[in-house]
């Protein structure tokens, strides 16, 4: 099929909103909770709320594709998307956001299920590999934007300094009070700006491979009976809870401990955070044509391991670098881990991703499970609790046996070539 330039930029964008949509949550925490005086335990909910959307709507919007098409299923996900925003932004009250919350969660993993097929046919399968990485970079780049402009909005909506149109707007229809509010403002404008281009743009025709679809009879069926299945899905719920573990608390830890500020170098440390994820991935993607992927993968989880223990346990001067590379390390853990499922089951992939993507649910649980910990033995130590996830992703390493391996080069010019 004809490369469809247009359609492929869209997507980029796509993956540009979803991460924007869905990794502020972080940097925000601290203010939700000062702001509706919350207990840290209470405070898990919130990425619970977010996370937990995943795991219920994964599947049946696979299935909800397969019905109706991308298109439909796109501009359904973007309403979603805008209605939750909107709902917050009107009545900022802390059982509203968690509806909210999860209405925003549903639109993403709807979104998330659209995508990649559709990338594949407009951007053509010869160039698939080389716009999934593009698509990430859009997708880390957004990480690391979004709390910058949290850190921005906070410091510019009502305050004393000269205003532009953006921020008087702002200033209108934000609570003085409530000043990070005007973040979920911007999510509703760009969740309807997003449902009125997908309206308007003509999509191409996606036929699902066998490996895309989804089935939920026989499959099923079929799949139960292979522990490799339970396994991975544990590494995919690990690797999300232990991601989300650490964005989603690390500005909260160095409020609580090191008196950082959350809106100006809190929301930095998640910005680079997600950052240095994003440049991770680039170097793993080179890594994996040197190794094997379970070498790498025990190696950079154990660089996450030492980084998480330096940022909870070392002066604020080195958990400033520390918890940001952790996100270095985790960045090739997601690509790894479902790559050495898919090639560990040699049947009814399309179904097998499904299960997988329901893993993503661990980001809802994880942070839950930390921020009940805090109540009981304070924060840093339950924090901790990481390190069983870390460890679970760490035996991958030792117990996967993919039907095949990753292919490696043997020289630096076929490396280049």
């Amino acid at each position: 099929m004809k490369r469809n330039t247009f359609i492929v930029i869209l997507i980029f964008v796509i993956f540009f909103v979803i991460s924007f949509l869905s990794n502020i949550l972080g940097p925000i925490i601290p203010d939700i909770v000062d702001s509706f005086d919350l207990s840290i335990g209470l405070a898990g909910f919130l990425p619970f709320a977010f996370f937990v959307a995943y795991g219920v709507a994964s599947i049946p919007s696979g299935i909800l594709v397969e019905k109706y098409r991308e298109k439909k299923v796109l501009f359904w996900a973007f309403l979603l998307a805008f209605g939750g925003a909107l709902l917050f932004a009107l009545v900022p009250t802390f059982t509203v956001s968690l509806l909210s919350l999860f209405i925003i969660g549903i639109g993403m993993a709807m979104l998330q299920v659209v995508i990649n097929p559709l990338l594949r046919v407009a951007g053509g399968e010869v160039n698939f590999a080389f716009n999934s990485v593009m698509a990430q970079l859009f997708f880390g780049g957004a990480s690391f934007l979004s709390p910058m402009l949290y850190s921005y909005l906070v410091l510019n909506v009502h305050s004393e300094q000269d205003t532009n149109v953006f921020v008087s707007t702002l200033n209108r229809i934000v609570p003085a009070e409530l000043k990070w509010v005007s973040l979920y403002w911007v999510f509703a404008v760009v969740a309807l700006l997003m449902v009125v281009i997908v309206k308007m743009v003509r999509f191409p025709e996606v036929k699902l491979k066998e490996d895309e679809k989804i089935d939920t009879q026989n499959a099923f069926k079929d799949l139960l009976k292979n522990r490799y299945v339970y396994l991975f899905f544990l590494g995919i719920f690990a690797y999300v809870g232990t991601e989300q573990g650490i964005a989603n608390w690390t500005s909260k830890f160095l409020q609580t401990y090191h008196h950082v500020d959350p809106a100006t170098q809190g929301a930095s440390v998640i910005s680079y955070f997600w950052g240095l994820l994003t440049i991770g991935c680039i170097l793993g993607l080179v890594l994996l044509k040197l190794f094997d992927s379970r070498q790498v993968l025990l190696l950079f989880t154990v660089g996450t391991i030492v980084s998480v223990l330096i940022g909870l346990f070392g002066p604020l001067e080195m958990a400033l670098y520390a918890f940001p590379m952790s996100g270095f390390f985790a960045s090739v853990m997601w690509s790894i881990i479902v790559s050495l499922a898919l090639n560990s089951v040699p049947y009814h992939h399309g179904t097998f991703s499904g299960i997988l993507c329901s893993g993503i649910a661990g980001g809802a649980v994880v942070p839950l499970i930390i921020g009940g910990l805090a109540e009981l033995i304070g924060l840093r130590l339950a924090m901790l609790f990481l390190m069983i996830t870390l460890g679970y992703i760490l035996s991958i390493g030792f117990w996967a046996k993919p039907l095949v391996t990753n292919a490696t080069i043997k020289s630096w010019k076929e490396l280049f070539s």
